[in-house]
C-alpha cells in the first residue's frame, strides 16, 4: 500500500495477518479473526499506509463480536490523518479504501440497511448490510478494512462509518460468497471498548435526533468539556500526561459531554 492512508496491513513474524485502520493516533481497530489466534498483550508489527512499520501490541479482543484493538507501541509517533467518522445513511454509496494486495480490487457498493445483526461469536450486534458492486465470489482478506460513507451530492468529504467483519455465503454454494458484506458500526466499536481516545468520533455515538439537532452552533454548554479536551492535549504536548493517562481522560471528558446531550445532566 502507498499514499498517506489511515488504514494499515498487521503482520507478524513477517506473515500477514490482515487489515485494520488508525482509530486513533494510539489505536488500530481490526475484526478479531484477522489476528489469527493471538492473545491479549502478542506483539505484532503494524505497516502503515506510506509504507513505514511501527511495533504494536494486542490490546483489547472483543470475541462475541469479532473486535479487536491494537495498541501502537509509546515509543512510535504516528502522524498520518485520522479519518472523519460518521454514522452511515441508508441508501448512500460506501467505498472501502484499504485493499490485501496492490492487484486486488477496491470495494464499493450501496448501504443497504442498519440493523441488528448475529455474529458467529454470538453477539448481535449493530451493523451495517452492504451490497458490493464487484462480484468476487471470495471478500477474504479484506476484513478489519474501513467502510466510507459516500454522501451523494454534498459537499462533504467521505467519513468512516463502519469496519467490515463478515461476508455473507451464498445459500446455494456454501464456499462461495454473495455480494453482501456485513461491518461492524463505529458506534458499536465505541460502546465495546470504552477506553478510547474519542474527541473526534463523538458523532457516531449520538442518536439520531441529536445529530440533527448538531447541524447549527454548538450550545454553550458544551463549551467547558471542549475546553477541558484542549487542556489536556495541552498537556500531552508539554508530557504532563502520559498517552493511557491522556486516553483516559478524554474518554471520561466525551463521555460527560454525551451524558448531557441525551439529558442525563451531570456536573
Amino acid at each position: 500500500m502507498t499514499g498517506a492512508g489511515y488504514w494499515v496491513d498487521l503482520y507478524q513474524a513477517r506473515q500477514r495477518l490482515g487489515g485494520g485502520f488508525l482509530l486513533t493516533r494510539r489505536f488500530v481497530l481490526t475484526a478479531l479473526h484477522c489476528l489469527r489466534g493471538l492473545a491479549v498483550e502478542e506483539c505484532v508489527d503494524i505497516r502503515l499506509a506510506d509504507g513505514r512499520s511501527v511495533g504494536g501490541r494486542v490490546c483489547r479482543q472483543d470475541k462475541e463480536a469479532d473486535l479487536a484493538l491494537v495498541e501502537i507501541a509509546a515509543d512510535h509517533h504516528v502522524d498520518l490523518p485520522i479519518p472523519a467518522a460518521d454514522v452511515a445513511q441508508d441508501g448512500d454509496r460506501w467505498r472501502g479504501p484499504y485493499r490485501p494486495a496492490t492487484d486486488e480490487v477496491h470495494l464499493s457498493g450501496r448501504i443497504d440497511r442498519t440493523a441488528p445483526h448475529l455474529c458467529a461469536g454470538g453477539a448481535t450486534i449493530e451493523a451495517l448490510q452492504l451490497t458490493a458492486d464487484q462480484q468476487l465470489g471470495d471478500y477474504s482478506g479484506y476484513s478489519g478494512g474501513p467502510v466510507e460513507g459516500v454522501p451523494p451530492g454534498d459537499d462533504r468529504q467521505p467519513a468512516v462509518v463502519g469496519i467490515l467483519i463478515e461476508q455473507t455465503p451464498d445459500r446455494s454454494d456454501g464456499s462461495r460468497a454473495t455480494n453482501v458484506l456485513i461491518a461492524a458500526t463505529l458506534g458499536e466499536a465505541m460502546r465495546r471498548f470504552d477506553h478510547l481516545d474519542v474527541a473526534h468520533l463523538v458523532d457516531v455515538l449520538r442518536p439520531a435526533g441529536a445529530r440533527a439537532a448538531a447541524g447549527g452552533p454548538r450550545p454553550p454548554r458544551f463549551s467547558g468539556t471542549e475546553a477541558l479536551l484542549r487542556q489536556l492535549d495541552d498537556w500531552a504536548e508539554r508530557r504532563i500526561l502520559d498517552p493511557a493517562q491522556l486516553a483516559e481522560l478524554k474518554f471520561l471528558a466525551v463521555q460527560k459531554l454525551i451524558d448531557k446531550e441525551l439529558g442525563g445532566g451531570g456536573a
